[in-house]
């Protein structure tokens, strides 16, 4: 049974949070540590030979150490690019905190030290009319993980986030910056000094930018002490 999981959420879409994800698997293999990961929910997947892909789920499936097939790590992929619940409906699919956290309890009797459980968008993205991804969380008790892109805006939106984790009743483990542009915003340093000292949480490492994203170069950048050893 997985020792460790984790869920990883964004204060957003697009802040990049398999890249970062990826990293923290590539990162702990780097210590020695067996690793599994999981992207329950997938929009925006291609048709393929072998059913419909989803890029993100493929990353996360070549970070990770040990092998789970690709229905396991996604079992519920969708084709369009647009947010899980409208996607589900145009599949004539629904969507449920319940089914998904079986999902994720099935995965977590794989044997590993680490397992990542990545999230779609931010903390309340829809999953029905009644319930939001942060119910697959709440269910499991899981740590969670907040990605943060420096970005403007980022320093409302990672509190914001983090204050809606506290108040689901779950603890925020670490967050981790990205940068997700080449050019540096303006007042890094600062906005960097102010989430550090106000989220109630380690900073894992902030990324740098890179033209090709390359998982096992930025997990030089990650450190995973503060969150070793919790979450069992």
């Amino acid at each position: 049974m997985a020792k460790q999981t984790f869920f990883v959420t964004g204060t957003d879409t697009g802040v990049g949070k398999t890249l970062v994800s990826a990293a923290i698997l590539h990162a702990a293999r780097n210590l020695g540590l067996r690793t599994l990961a999981m992207k329950p929910i997938a929009s925006g997947c291609e048709q393929t030979p072998d059913g419909l892909r989803n890029e993100d789920a493929l990353m996360l499936m070549d970070a990770m150490t040990e092998t789970l097939s690709y229905d396991q790590v996604n079992p519920l992929a969708m084709e369009p690019a647009i947010a899980p619940h409208v996607a589900a409906a145009m599949a004539q699919r629904r969507l449920s905190a319940e089914r998904l956290v079986g999902f994720c309890r099935g995965q977590q009797m794989q044997p590993a030290d680490l397992m990542l459980i990545e999230g779609a968008g931010g903390w309340r993205v829809p999953l029905n009319e009644r319930e939001t991804y942060a119910r697959v969380p709440q269910l499991l008790e899981l740590p969670v993980i907040l990605v943060v892109p420096l970005q403007l805006g980022c320093i409302n939106h990672a509190l914001l986030s983090a204050e809606a984790i506290r108040a689901d009743g779950l603890p925020l483990a670490g967050w981790v910056a990205n940068r997700p542009q080449e050019t540096p915003m303006s007042c890094e340093q600062d906005t960097l000094e102010y989430l550090q000292a106000q989220l109630p949480a380690p900073c894992l490492g902030v990324l740098p930018w890179q033209p090709q994203p390359d998982p096992v170069v930025l997990a030089e950048s990650l450190g995973l002490q503060a969150i070793l050893g919790r979450g069992e």
